[in-house]
């Protein structure tokens, strides 16, 4: 059977618990998985099937990645073990439970081990949320690549699979944020022999159970949502030069894929395909791509070309070098992203190629019941004794009811994690949960944290034509306007609410979670029912910016909506008798925003009264949309075209140096005399020394004495002879023309957006 053929029955893939169960079965469900010999010897095991190494304690609750990847492998049959948190610097901890019979699966954790150990200015957190004590330097810098070469020392021929969201987001070659540079693949760093991508239930259960029955690992090649390195392209696929779908120099519409290639478009010798990917001319002119007509036929007999052709795309070796090679890579990898339609990715590094299957196909509401109604404890392993973990105080009596989102926030990295297409559980399975915590977590008060998820109120909301869903390429199903085949009924889930409430023994059910609200002011009932039962005083919510240029960066809602939003909230608190606030969030140095945008915005918190006592600066994610903005300075969101890079009209403003990220975060923080003279001095460049002094339109008052001295303590470091800072590789920024005194007018008149 040829590869080609293994891909295309994959798409029908087998039920995640239809699977026969493998022997060990008989073992039963162990009471925590095994972290020690001395556990395994109690359960009767001699050794253990599959063993997870994670940099995470270990939590034995669902919101925690080892704990369901290793319940779901025990579900099967396996005997799991677990290695949470091991020293790096020898093989010895890994080898604490011994030779797995079959593979060793590598996950960082719930975060990247970067972004977990390091702020965003790149300064070493003392911290770790997901560490007993909230202890930091339990992990290494890049714990996947790390652990696997230490899974390989311990015990040479056993397959090492990884996966979790650092993995997952490091699956192609990426700006990395913290050197500075694009880094390879970390299946190329870490020789993992597998890398599963995603939420990984379906492909890690499959994988498991054809190693089981004796496969080699190498062999298996046709797995949806995971990703391996060859020698060349697997044979019985064609393969398109991705510069003729989407040409950088001409970057065009995201389109059907029907209208994309037909087999006489693709070349049929590989040597030649492989050859055009050293061609460094970005503006190539594609090929002519005959285009047949489907409109008359049958969703069964049209011609699926993603079922036998794979997209080559630029080499990692040249998206290193060429900014626009890598926002096109990026524009490709985005629209490849839905696992009904989406094609093979490939990427040479060097002599060796890294393929990329689709993701796998979203879990069905009774997988997803199966998944989150598995034997969990609730509560961490009892090696840490009374050690406070406080990821886990914080979501121990949370609910997660879905996964996914199609927002598309070009900073948030959950759509490349977790997908596009939500997948909800049932009611029945969310009321079971509140029973089981109710039994399972110590000192439980009656009080449910949350029941959300990446965002509280897409619970249920799908596209309503199936096969407008199926060959969807857009990055958001919310912007810049509704998509018109969006189901945004809130019913389901208003209904949901109301069954919690009413569970004996609840006195609240809060909703923790961010909520859309350009999604909630579509249906007014379901604003209505959060603020009369579900918030505790406060709601957060993201607008995350005023300004419409940042916000189409970020690929927001304009705050037309956030106003209708806060109209409703208030109206429907007032009604309850109830006085409660929104508390919005923001982010602060977003790729395409200016000096001037931060200061807007500024001016919006203090006619709202707002003052923030926490700012996040952005921080650039591997793979994100905005990543990419912030690495290329290129809108790759629209158009990359030859023509405008000429004008640079391509270019977007991105705060790098250090100086320039402080000075955005310390005008949202208006109010804090600490940030007063650097604020002074960046308006009074800007020609806006009219808010400077003590009238109400005026964002900071005048110098006071011993302020100066005050200030300069708290700065630290040299600035270039333009005043800004600079950060690792970059170029000293120069200032932009044109950049003049605000009329008088200017901030009552800001556009607002839609």
């Amino acid at each position: 059977m040829t590869s080609v053929k293994k891909q295309i029955i994959s798409k029908t893939q087998q039920g995640l618990f239809d699977y026969p169960k493998y022997w060990a079965e008989c073992y039963g469900t162990a009471p925590f998985l095994p972290m020690s010999r001395k556990e395994m010897d109690i359960l009767g095991w001699d050794s253990c099937d599959i063993i997870i190494v994670t940099g995470d304690a270990y939590v034995d609750h669902p919101s925690f990645g080892m704990a369901i990847i290793g319940r779901m492998l025990e579900a099967q049959g396996f005997r799991v073990g677990i290695i949470a948190q091991p020293a790096w610097d020898t093989k010895d901890a890994f080898m604490e439970l011994g030779k797995p019979n079959l593979f060793f699966g590598v996950t960082a954790g719930n975060m990247d081990s970067m972004i977990n150990r390091y702020t965003a200015e790149r300064r070493m957190r003392h911290d770790d949320a997901y560490t007993p004590n909230d202890e930091g330097g339990k992990r290494p810098d890049r714990a996947v690549t790390a652990y696997t070469q230490r899974c390989k020392e311990a015990f040479k021929g056993v397959p090492v699979i990884i996966g979790g969201i650092e993995a997952s987001l490091r699956r192609i070659a990426h700006y990395d944020y913290w050197s500075d540079k694009v880094r390879r693949s970390v299946l190329f760093d870490s020789k993992a022999d597998l890398l599963v991508f995603g939420n990984a239930e379906r492909p890690l259960v499959e994988i498991a159970h054809r190693i089981a029955r004796g496969e080699d690992v190498k062999n298996i090649t046709d797995v949806r949502g995971s990703a391996f390195l060859t020698n060349e392209v697997l044979p019985g696929w064609q393969g398109i030069d991705s510069r003729d779908i989407d040409r950088p120099g001409k970057i065009d519409p995201i389109h059907s894929p029907y209208a994309e290639i037909t087999p006489e478009s693709c070349s049929d010798n590989e040597a030649q395909t492989a050859a055009s990917l050293s061609d460094n001319d970005i503006t190539k002119t594609a090929q002519p791509i005959e285009i047949a007509d489907y409109r008359n036929k049958t969703w069964d007999k049209k011609s699926k070309p993603w079922e036998t052709t794979y997209i080559y795309l630029p080499t990692f070796e040249q998206v290193k070098e060429n900014k626009v090679l890598y926002a096109h890579a990026s524009r490709i990898f985005h629209q490849e992203v839905n696992p009904t339609s989406a094609k093979p990715l490939v990427q040479s590094h060097g002599t060796r190629l890294i393929w990329l299957n689709p993701p796998a196909k979203p879990l069905s509401t009774e997988e997803m019941d199966g998944v989150f109604g598995l034997d969990y404890k609730r509560v961490p392993h009892p090696s840490y004794g009374k050690a406070k973990i406080p990821a886990y105080d914080m979501i121990k009596t949370s609910i997660n009811i879905m996964r996914g989102c199609f927002g598309g926030c070009t900073f948030c990295s959950i759509t490349e994690h977790e997908g596009r297409i939500i997948q909800s559980r049932s009611h029945e399975s969310i009321i079971n949960e509140i029973e089981d915590i109710k039994l399972k977590v110590p000192g439980f008060t009656g009080v449910i944290s949350d029941l959300g998820g990446p965002t509280a109120n897409m619970y249920q909301l799908n596209c309503k034509s199936e096969k407008a869903e199926a060959t969807c390429r857009k990055p958001s199903c919310v912007w810049p306007t509704i998509c018109g085949h969006l189901d945004t009924d809130h019913t389901p889930t208003i209904e949901l609410y109301r069954k919690a409430r009413k569970v004996k023994g609840i006195k609240k059910v809060l909703i923790a979670s961010g909520v859309r609200y350009d999604l909630a002011i579509e249906h007014p009932e379901y604003v209505q029912e959060l603020a009369t039962h579900h918030v505790g005083g406060y709601l957060k919510i993201a607008p995350e910016h005023t300004e419409q240029g940042p916000l189409d960066n970020m690929m927001k809602p304009g705050m037309g909506s956030y106003d209708k939003f806060k109209e409703m909230f208030d109206h429907y608190s007032k009604l309850a008798g109830k006085k409660q606030y929104l508390i919005p969030y923001f982010i602060s140095a977003h790729p395409g925003t200016t000096d001037k945008d931060m200061v807007n915005l500024a001016l919006w918190l203090k006619e709202n009264n707002f003052k923030l006592d926490q700012v996040q600066n952005f921080y650039p994610s591997p793979l994100a949309n905005a990543t990419t903005l912030y690495h290329t300075e290129l809108n790759s969101l629209r158009n990359v075209t030859s023509k405008n890079l000429a004008k640079l009209d391509g270019k977007i403003n991105v705060p790098k140096g250090t100086i320039q990220r402080r000075l955005h975060k310390a005008i949202l923080r208006y109010h804090d005399p600490v940030n007063w003279v650097q604020i002074r001095q960046a308006l009074t460049k800007m020609g806006l020394t009219k808010l400077i002094g003590s009238a109400p339109n005026c964002l900071v008052p005048r110098e006071t004495r011993g302020e100066q001295q005050l200030t300069n303590k708290d700065r630290q470091g040299k600035n270039n002879s333009q005043g800004f800072k600079t950060s690792p590789g970059q170029k000293t920024p120069t200032h932009k023309k044109g950049l003049t005194r605000f009329s008088d007018n200017q901030f009552s008149d800001r556009k607002k957006g839609k």
